[in-house]
């Protein structure tokens, strides 16, 4: 690296989730369906010692340091540079931000594996591909998916809500996985599928965070809203419209009726 190499860490949101088991050693078997917006963190990588800077709106509580999932990627392969993060994607908001942020830097150092990419946590093998995907296993298993244009509305009430808690809280961790996923013919084809898929964290994550239930509720009222559910852990919560118009307007909508919530239209593909 001679100059500073810019790379998208795009939002990564859960379309599906299906917690199908646990194992021995604790960790969650999963079978997800991801997408990815068409937006996210800026992450910026050039040579010199190792040195993470942050910027953005949403900088509260994220690291600086060797904690940062970004300074960790550099650890596991053996490799320093100067780290530049723009923040715009909430910290602990079931959309992958962290992992998004280690893949990309991954992905301009190089040659890193499936297990190294584990190391860092279970969304970085799929968000290393940072396209639709299929995850199974505890998350190093991952296949591309063909998915139409989804246009979409993000919806953060600006809470946090750890992983940890929402798996302590599920009292159910062994659920059926998803069947074949069929070919869409559009977005209103991929809804209705969509719509008899779970996310098995969601009553979980509304019984940490009521307001989960509020923000789900808000969108489904939202005009020409085809879908809406939870992403990951939460609480980031999204919706489905028909085109990009419909999802703009919900975010006019529900930009007026709640000041203070993180609140972006976006494209998942």
């Amino acid at each position: 690296m001679t100059s500073e190499t810019r790379q998208l860490a795009p939002a990564k949101v859960n379309l599906t989730l299906h917690v199908t088991g646990q194992r021995d050693d604790g960790y969650h078997l999963l079978d997800s369906l991801v997408a990815f917006a068409d937006f996210g963190d800026d992450v910026y990588v050039s040579a010199g010692p190792t040195h993470l800077s942050v910027e953005g709106d949403l900088v509260a509580g994220v690291p600086t340091g060797p904690t940062n999932l970004m300074w960790r990627a550099l650890d596991v392969m053996g490799a320093e540079a100067s780290l530049r993060l723009v923040k715009r994607l909430p910290a602990e908001a079931g959309i992958g931000g962290g992992s998004s942020d280690a893949a990309a830097v991954l992905r301009v150092i190089g040659g890193s594996t499936v297990e190294q990419q584990m190391s860092l946590g279970a969304d970085v093998p799929v968000c290393m591909l940072a396209t639709a995907a299929r995850m199974r296993g505890v998350g190093e298993q991952v296949e591309k998916v063909a998915l139409p244009l989804l246009p979409a509305l993000l919806v953060n009430p600006r809470v946090s809500m750890p992983t940890p808690a929402v798996f302590s809280a599920m009292t159910k961790r062994t659920n059926a996985e998803m069947p074949v996923i069929p070919t869409f013919e559009g977005v209103a084809d991929a809804a209705d599928w969509l719509a008899t898929m779970r996310n098995d964290m969601q009553d979980a994550a509304i019984s940490i965070q009521p307001v989960i239930e509020r923000a789900l509720s808000d969108l489904r009222s939202t005009r020409q809203c085809l879908l809406a559910r939870m992403s990951g852990s939460g609480a980031t919560c999204f919706a489905i419209y028909p085109t990009m118009k419909a999802a703009h307007f919900a975010a006019y909508e529900l930009g007026a009726m709640h000041t203070d919530w993180w609140i972006r239209p976006c494209t998942l593909s």
